[in-house]
């Protein structure tokens, strides 16, 4: 019988806890956005161009939501870098393309930080989407 370093079975465990952990992550962000008078009308939005954590609701209002789960809030904005910002706007458009509705929609592109004890961070308007 051959004996197993473990290190493919590490990292397979790994990533299935961070998986995990940002399942919950995303689970307590849709809460605190609903409790803000949001509707979540998508989660883990698939585009062939990335994926959208959560877009929220509220009347004309979209918030195509990053959810990241860190230590700090620094971290976690720290994590939404230029490309991840380009990947978020480019599924953010196809989405859009796709809402009857879609012209008189205000758009925000916001991060909810989910953070060690704490509830999770809402951070209205971490970037601008390109005009």
């Amino acid at each position: 019988m051959p004996i197993h370093s473990g290190a493919g079975s590490s990292r397979a465990a790994d990533r299935l806890r961070h998986y995990r952990r940002g399942h919950r992550g995303e689970r307590l962000a849709a809460l605190a956005l609903l409790l803000k008078g949001f509707r979540i009308v998508a989660r883990r939005y698939r585009t062939p161009l990335g994926e959208i954590d959560l877009i929220a609701r509220r009347g004309d209002l979209v918030a195509i939501v990053e959810v990241k789960v860190r230590p700090t809030l620094v971290a976690a904005m720290e994590a939404v870098g230029p490309a991840a910002q380009r990947r978020i706007e480019g599924a953010a458009d196809l989405w859009l393309s796709r809402q009857p509705d879609f012209s008189r929609l205000s758009v925000r592109f916001d991060l909810v930080a989910v953070l060690p004890r704490r509830w999770p961070v809402h951070v209205p308007d971490l970037f601008q989407g390109r005009n």
